[in-house]
């Protein structure tokens, strides 16, 4: 029996940071995009989810400042429509239960602010990544600490209903420290929306659901073992093939998924890290490239992305690329393929890297942006109608005002008077 439905919680109304005071220069207009921006709030200078616009024909970013208070928005999932934008809340304790929570907002098309309509405890504590079913019916929350799956219904206004379910996953590992007991660390949906597969870095496993798109039901299937101490996070999907960075091991598993019975068979291993390298291992994320030919991993301990090929015979790697950062926890690649974003929480930056269209490889650009402990990077389109003008910024006002906060509407630029700053 679904849980019953308490009346949602509601936090604080989200608010949006000031314009920057010294934009880059004006350039000619490429189509542009949204990045949003997922962060750390505790023991930061974070205060929830930031968002830039990034001009997709030169890469160059434009802060357009805070979008919604919220705490620890670690992960984020932007919904297909551009109209919604689903945000973990990474805590340990929600309303003094053990427990994280999951946030919907509904993205004003104009501002980007983002609006809240509804929370919900995940049912596990840490929550630390989310994704949509294929039909965009269902969100699941993996629960890191929790060591759970959990599914939530989706309304029609695109807000979320209280959890259908929670899965509890068990087991342990050999890391002590780490292993001691069920981590889900990523949760992603076959291509075919027939199976749910969760990465737990607690029991070496991806653990297979069989999915009921219609309820958002989770039956257990089976856990695909890995080798002890490898620690599988984040996934990707290609065709049939998923690829599993390994965050202790600091490797990448390629399998082989059967979209029959959801069976994934490793196929290859290659290690994200520089040969002799014997500094800390901690890769991150895991993204292949729109094009399917290359696949990319973050390495947290070396501060690096490892680019490989994707070739008849499996995974080769190009090149390892410095992050210009510190810990590059998550990486996105825009919509055209041309360029990649790192977010480096520990320096507060966001690096763009132009991608080489023949090799895969990185070549960073002039353009970087700041943003207190990133942590995750959505990237979304923008229509050229709502775009802010590269001349927006901090303007002089005349008598006894101090200056002129200047914003967009849908169709023009307008200018509000404040007060002395």
């Amino acid at each position: 029996m679904p849980t019953p439905e308490p009346a949602p919680t509601t936090l604080p109304a989200p608010t949006l940071g000031a314009l920057p005071t010294a934009p880059p220069p004006i350039v000619q207009h490429g189509p542009q995009a949204i990045v949003y921006v997922g962060t750390y709030t505790e023991n930061t200078d974070s205060e929830g989810i930031y968002a830039l616009q990034m001009d997709l024909l030169t890469g160059q970013l434009t802060p357009l400042g805070l979008i919604a208070k919220t705490p620890n928005p670690s992960f984020l999932q932007l919904h297909p429509s551009g109209r919604f934008l689903y945000a973990v809340n990474e805590l340990t304790d929600y309303e003094g239960q053990p427990t994280g929570a999951v946030s919907a907002f509904r993205i004003d098309p104009i501002s980007k602010r983002l609006v809240l309509m509804s929370i919900y405890p995940t049912g596990g504590g840490a929550p630390c990544h989310l994704t949509l079913d294929r039909r965009q019916r269902h969100l699941l929350v993996a629960n890191y600490a929790g060591g759970s799956v959990a599914s939530f219904r989706i309304r029609p206004d695109g807000g979320l209903f209280n959890a259908t379910q929670v899965a509890q996953h068990e087991g342990s590992s050999v890391n002590p420290q780490r292993q001691e007991g069920p981590h889900a660390h990523s949760v992603w949906v076959s291509p075919d929306n027939r199976f749910v597969m969760s990465a737990d870095l607690g029991i070496d496993k991806i653990v297979v659901y069989r999915f009921d798109g219609n309820t958002g039901q989770l039956t257990p299937s089976y856990g695909a073992p890995l080798p002890p101490g490898s620690g599988p996070r984040h996934m990707a999907f290609h065709n049939n093939q998923l690829f599993v960075i390994n965050e202790l091991a600091a490797n990448i598993t390629r399998m082989k998924f059967d979209s029959n019975n959801g069976a994934l068979t490793p196929e290859q291993t290659i290690s994200t890290l520089p040969d002799g390298y014997s500094g800390r291992k901690s890769t991150a994320e895991v993204v292949v490239h729109p094009n399917g030919r290359f696949v990319y991993g973050s390495n947290r301990g070396d501060d690096s992305i490892a680019v490989f090929t994707l070739q008849r015979d499996g995974l080769k790697l190009v090149e390892i690329e410095k992050t210009g950062g510190q810990e590059p926890r998550n990486f996105s690649i825009d919509p055209t393929g041309a360029f990649l974003l790192a977010a480096n929480q520990k320096s507060d930056t966001i690096q763009v890297f132009r991608i080489d269209p023949a090799t895969g490889a990185l070549e960073p650009t002039e353009h970087t942006a700041n943003v207190p402990a990133p942590v995750c990077l959505r990237i979304g389109s923008m229509p050229p109608s709502q775009a802010v003008p590269r001349a927006v910024r901090m303007q002089p006002a005349r008598g006894n005002q101090r200056y002129i906060n200047v914003g967009i509407t849908s169709s023009a630029v307008f200018a509000e008077r404040v007060g002395p700053r």
